[in-house]
């Protein structure tokens, strides 16, 4: 049994994607362990506790500097004993002692088709007002493992999303997520938790 902890800031609408995926049996033979939020009023954390799994709350602001942060959030994560890392809209930096010791076991979703709209800046909305800025007519979702870059880790799966006329930056995002991150990101988990994409390499 795949041990998943997933890493999120906000709502959690792609660890909701994960437990549906989980119920439905779509994700086979993986089981999220824990969730971690490094903000307290995040609809996640209550998202978990429905599910009766384990939910933590670390926040920079609560630890004196950011060396302290990460140490204490390398020491949970450590301290549950995970086999992947699932980040569903996290907006804190992995600290690097993280990637190093789980090197190809930290995943990541990102809302666009890597190498467009990612990198430093762009998360959230902002991905979707750039994409409408360019005026493409494809835009999608991206599964990569982390390194110690931003969104520049190897590529697991992507979907395309088709953008409509008239799309606002909220009915895209509202799209894409339905469209793409709540299907390849389960689906990444699924592949993983049963050898079809190894881990660690």
């Amino acid at each position: 049994m795949l041990r998943v902890g997933v890493l999120v800031s906000g709502g959690g609408t792609n660890l909701q994607a994960i437990f549906d995926a989980i119920d439905s049996g779509k994700i086979r033979g993986a089981k999220v362990e824990v969730v971690i939020s490094n903000n307290s009023g995040a609809f996640a954390l209550e998202r978990a506790r429905q599910k009766r799994v384990e939910a933590h709350c670390l926040s920079p602001k609560s630890f004196p500097d950011r060396e302290a942060f990460n140490q204490a959030l390398l020491e949970m994560v450590d301290s549950f004993q995970l086999d992947l890392i699932v980040l569903a809209g996290f907006l804190v930096t992995i600290p690097a002692a993280m990637i190093r010791k789980y090197r190809n076991r930290i995943i990541n979703i990102h809302p666009s088709l890597i190498p467009s709209f990612c990198g430093v800046g762009y998360y959230g909305l902002k991905v979707h007002e750039a994409a409408l800025a360019r005026g493409v007519k494809i835009t999608g979702a991206t599964v990569h493992f982390v390194d110690e870059g931003v969104d520049s880790g190897p590529i697991l799966l992507q979907k395309a999303v088709e953008v409509k006329e008239g799309d606002t930056p909220q009915v895209l995002q509202r799209r894409v997520m339905e469209e793409a991150e709540w299907v390849i990101l389960p689906k990444a988990i699924d592949m993983i938790a049963n050898g079809e994409i190894p881990l660690g390499m």
